[in-house]
């Protein structure tokens, strides 16, 4: 059977995509107030500790926290990955941001049922300009795949933009690490890894809702895991970015759930 015809992509119904607004929007709010508070001296705990606060006053749950993992339940409501980490970092009271650091926040909230998934990543004081410029092409991949999230596309016009951003600007992709589908669960089908073939895959339908999340390396495209069973960092050391927005497909632009300071 061919993979179009096996993958079964949920589409959400008028009532489930209002919650899936309402989930979008707390997310996007509290992720805000996460990287609003990264300075110099602050804690990856401290952070940790903001998320836990804004997302009870919005009667919220932190989807990540207590998440299970190869090893062990994932212990914090937000991954904190600095510099090399590309995601999935643990929150650490003795883990203090320093000025050239970079850090990637992965914010998932849960309300009503229904997920929201977004992460940004955050300079802190100067960086070196090819981390400006990671920063800058992950983040622009994020829209470029967002654009094709429209009726009619297929699954792989959103991976092959994301890919070409990577590859014109000479960036490593994380390949084992993929964007995905997301509703009542965290992780729906179906997988969208950050390359692809245009004009392959299922075809879109209104109503489908992705994680759409490039993340992208300056160095070679392999990574480890730490012994805490959770922290993917690069192999070779060298800084990585991640960018993510939950999104609904509908039949003109896509509509980007977690947007930042957008009013509901």
């Amino acid at each position: 059977m061919p993979l179009e015809r096996a993958i079964m992509i949920k589409i959400k119904n008028s009532e489930e995509i209002g919650a899936m607004r309402r989930v979008g929007r707390i997310t996007a709010d509290i992720l805000a107030e996460i990287c609003a508070a990264v300075e110099v001296g602050v804690s990856t705990w401290d952070l940790d500790q903001i998320a836990v606060r804004a997302t009870k006053a919005r009667n919220a749950i932190g989807a990540c926290y207590n998440y299970p993992g190869r090893l062990k339940p994932f212990p914090a409501y937000v991954c904190t990955s600095v510099n090399d980490e590309v995601v999935h970092g643990i929150p650490s009271k003795t883990r203090k941001i320093q000025s050239g650091d970079i850090v990637s926040l992965d914010f998932v909230a849960e309300y009503e049922g229904f997920m929201g998934d977004s992460t940004r990543t955050v300079a802190v004081g100067e960086v070196p300009d090819d981390v400006k410029k990671l920063l800058d092409v992950t983040e622009r991949a994020l829209y470029a795949g967002i654009d094709q999230a429209v009726e009619g596309n297929r699954l792989g016009d959103i991976s092959f933009a994301i890919q070409c951003c990577a590859e014109e600007a000479g960036l490593g992709i994380v390949r084992e690490l993929v964007g995905h589908g997301i509703g009542k669960e965290m992780h729906e089908a179906p997988r969208i890894p950050n390359y692809g073939k245009k004009g392959t895959g299922p075809v879109l339908k209104a109503g489908m809702t992705f994680a759409i999340e490039p993340m992208f390396m300056l160095g070679r495209e392999e990574i480890a895991i730490d012994g805490d069973g959770w922290t993917i960092r690069t192999a070779d050391g060298k800084y990585a970015a991640h960018f993510e927005h939950t999104v609904l497909v509908t039949k003109d632009a896509p509509e980007i759930l977690t947007r930042y300071g957008v009013a509901p």
